[in-house]
Parts: C-alpha cells; sequence; structure tokens
C-alpha cells in the first residue's frame, strides 16, 4: 500500500507545464466545457521563476473558503505568501486576477504516504463577491450517499493523458465519470498489485471515479468531483491520487467529502448561495 502510494501521489500532484503549467491530474477522455460552466471551479497557484503557475485545481466552498487536495500545499509549511487564487477562469493566464490567502489548513490526520484525509482548507484574504459565474459549490450531508448511477463530473486544466500537458489556451476541461462501488475498485487495484487482496487498497474515506480512458490527471489534483443530486450539484470528492491517468483497473480515487463534512464545516460559516445546473 505505501509502495504504491509513493508512486502514485508524484504523479498526480507535481507535473508544472511551465508558463502552461501545473501540478496535479488533469481531465482525460473530456471535453471543453462551456464559459459558465462549474462556476465554483479554482485554479491553485505556486510562484515558479517570477510566474504564478497553475499547480492544482480546487472549488469554491464559501466566500472564504477552497476546498483542495492536502498533498497540494504541504510543502508550504503554511506559509500562505506562496500561493494564490484564480477563481472561475475559461483558458489559463488570460486576464488573472489573483486573490492571496489568509490561513492554510491542512486535516490533521492527513499522511502523505498512505493518503488518507488528503484534504485542505484555505482562507483568502477578503471574502469574494458571488455572481453569475463565480459560485460556492454545496457540500453534501454525512449522511448523503452517492451511488454509480448518478451523473458525476470531473473538471480541470490537468493532463490529457499521462505526460501529456493540455495544450494552449490552456481551456478549463470536463468529464462525466462513473463512479465505483468501493469494493468493486479495490477489487480493480489488486489486479496486478504486489498488495495481498486481505489489505485494502481503497478505504473508506476514499471515492472511486472513472473507467478506461476517462478519468482526472496530473494537474486536475484538488479539484471538485461533482454530482447532481436532485436539481443541483454537490461535491461528493476532491481529485487526490491514481497510478496513471485512465488506466484499466486503475480509477481516480478521490478523497471521500462525506468523510469529512463537519470537519469542513468546524472552518466555514453556513452560506446560501445559487448553485446553478450545468450548462
Amino acid at each position: 500500500m505505501i509502495c504504491l502510494l509513493l508512486l502514485t501521489l508524484p504523479l498526480l500532484g507535481n507535473s508544472v507545464p511551465v508558463i502552461q503549467g501545473k501540478k496535479g491530474a488533469k481531465i482525460v477522455g473530456g471535453n471543453e466545457a462551456k464559459e459558465g460552466e462549474w462556476p465554483w471551479q479554482v485554479s491553485l497557484r505556486a510562484k515558479f521563476g517570477g510566474y504564478w503557475i497553475h499547480i492544482c485545481g480546487g472549488s469554491l466552498i464559501h466566500p472564504s473558503w477552497i476546498l483542495t487536495a492536502a498533498h497540494c500545499v504541504e510543502s508550504a509549511q503554511m506559509d500562505t505568501s506562496r500561493y494564490m487564487i484564480q477563481l472561475r477562469q475559461q483558458n489559463l493566464y488570460e486576464d488573472d486576477e489573483l486573490v492571496p490567502l489568509e490561513k492554510i489548513i491542512i486535516h490533521p490526520e492527513y499522511d502523505h504516504y498512505m493518503a488518507g484525509s488528503d484534504l485542505a482548507l484555505l482562507k483568502l484574504q477578503c471574502p469574494v463577491q458571488l455572481t453569475n459565474t463565480i459560485q460556492t459549490i454545496t457540500l453534501p450531508e454525512v449522511s448523503q450517499i452517492f451511488t454509480p448511477d448518478m451523473e458525476c463530473w470531473v473538471t480541470g486544466w490537468g493532463n490529457i493523458k499521462t505526460g501529456v500537458h493540455l495544450p494552449p489556451p490552456y481551456t478549463l476541461r470536463q468529464v462525466q465519470v462513473p463512479l465505483l462501488d468501493a469494493q468493486k475498485c479495490d477489487e480493480e487495484y489488486h489486479v496486478g498489485a504486489y498488495t495481498s487482496s486481505s489489505v485494502k487498497i481503497i478505504t473508506d474515506d476514499m471515492l472511486c471515479a472513472g473507467k478506461p480512458n476517462v478519468d482526472s490527471c496530473q494537474g486536475d489534483s484538488g479539484g471538485p468531483l461533482v454530482c447532481k443530486v436532485g436539481d443541483s450539484w454537490k461535491q461528493a470528492g476532491v481529485v487526490s491520487w491514481g497510478l496513471g491517468c485512465g488506466l484499466p483497473h486503475r480509477p481516480g480515487i478521490y478523497t471521500r467529502v462525506t468523510s469529512y463534512v463537519d470537519w469542513i464545516n468546524k472552518y466555514i460559516s453556513p452560506c446560501s448561495s445559487a448553485n446553478p445546473a450545468r450548462g
């Protein structure tokens, strides 16, 4: 288990396409999002060579708070000056209006080598003004169950396949992904692995989504997996890790938001906002 994560976490989190660049997973097998779709999507930027480069995705869950993956910011040692946030943007680096951070909160149980609790909260220095194109995503209740028959999408500016960066003009991409039953996903990850079938690779705080050639990839880390619940969208997962992108028997692994929503809600205050449907 540990060896597997040592191999896969760097893949999902640390690919930087120089002034085009980034750090996490990208959308494999998807297409370009339309202007205004997924208004909670954000780009997490870090400074490289004088430029603020995209390294991970994230979601706006409150006018003052961003939800992302812990492995996207763990090396910062809580130094907020090393990061900036770009709110919903169609093409990376076009008309940037970067927002500084006030605080970084990594889940206290997060362990890079085990991938559990791969969550971080980023507090913005000033609350953002919600508009038609900048909105928060609704978090689920602890009791919410996300099932394979639901419509679920993952979005981001990551690689289009393993080792292939998103080309200019770096337009936000989307792909509909099927959710997998946890037991089935664990069985898939044991195919061709050295880990004993008696040892769980996929733990209860993880969510699996994707199929061959349909996945998140490097550069999408920290971004949202959202599912349609009734007439609204709820965030089911946060892009966390995987082995390659869109490979057989290796669906994408997401931190399960329902496992940590109580922890998230300790820091954010209730926010009522429109949550427009896709399209």
